[in-house]
């Protein structure tokens, strides 16, 4: 890594997992972190345990529309440039729920947050800058379904549902990336996951699977440090280009090199649908 002295990112769920190590590294060489997070004390916590001056916090709650819309307004009042956003916070394998404006939990955490997140923070997006956007190894089992992202009509699946928020979540990485590109800026989107990483997420749920997470995830997983190193990669290799995507050589495990997403992440189709289906959601659209 490259020093990062002047450089300004903003990481959602930064209080824990991958994101901590991605402030933890980032900060380290030079950069100046802001760590948006919904648990505050947790963050604080986090930012005490970093030691940094160069890390803050402030809060941010993905699956509140108006929370998003406050972030935003917050840090464009303060006329601070953003050379890297690295949508990163999510969850996975919750009990059914909804979000504060009535999304299905995940889908609406993991993709429409972050989508209005970027829509509100792309004017502060420094000419150069980019946007990371963490997905998973679970979006190439992964299905949209256009006609019933909330499960409204079909039986609710935890796993069907965090499977479609991740594909969703790398669709709109690689459609960002094609929209700035049509428009003619030299900012660029990227894609990243972490492999099987150990985090947070997983454990709150009532499954078997979310049991045996809580249990046995440290036992299986890899370390935050190494899951985070295609998130630090995105954020500050020079030589990365505009719609990749990032994650271990051997899928689950590695050093980070770029991969070719699925044939869904890759459907431009699907990804223009996707995109009209989270503007009408959210009610915004992208200044390009």
């Amino acid at each position: 890594m490259t020093d990062q002295a002047g450089r300004f990112v903003v990481i959602t769920g930064a209080n824990s997992g991958i994101g901590l190590e991605a402030t933890r590294q980032l900060s380290e060489r030079g950069a100046d972190v802001l760590m948006a997070c919904r648990n505050e004390a947790k963050a604080a916590a986090a930012q005490q345990q970093l030691g940094s001056s160069r890390v803050s916090v402030a809060r941010l709650d993905l699956a509140d529309q108006s929370s998003i819309a406050r972030f935003a307004h917050e840090l464009t009042a303060s006329g601070r440039r953003i050379d890297v956003l690295v949508n990163n916070a999510g969850v996975m394998g919750l009990d059914e729920t909804r979000t504060n404006d009535g999304f299905e939990g995940q889908f609406g955490t993991n993709h429409l947050g972050h989508f209005a997140l970027t829509a509100r923070l792309l004017p502060l997006l420094s000419d150069a800058g980019r946007v990371v956007t963490v997905s998973s190894i679970a979006h190439r089992q992964g299905r949209v379904d256009l006609d019933d992202p909330h499960f409204e009509r079909r039986t609710y699946n935890r796993w069907d549902a965090y499977s479609q928020s991740k594909l969703a979540n790398l669709s709109f990485a690689l459609e960002l990336d094609r929209r700035l590109k049509s428009a003619g800026r030299r900012q660029i989107s990227i894609g990243a996951h972490p492999g099987i990483a150990s985090t947070a997420l997983g454990r709150d749920g009532s499954s078997f699977i979310n049991s045996l997470t809580r249990r046995m995830g440290w036992l299986t997983f890899r370390s935050s440090e190494s899951g985070s190193d295609p998130l630090v990669r995105g954020s500050t290799d020079r030589d990365l280009r505009g719609g990749e995507y990032l994650g271990p050589r051997f899928l689950a495990f590695g050093s980070t090199v770029v991969e070719k997403p699925s044939s869904r992440a890759r459907d431009e189709r699907l990804a223009r649908d996707l995109w009209s289906l989270s503007e009408q959601a959210t009610g915004l659209t992208f200044a390009l």
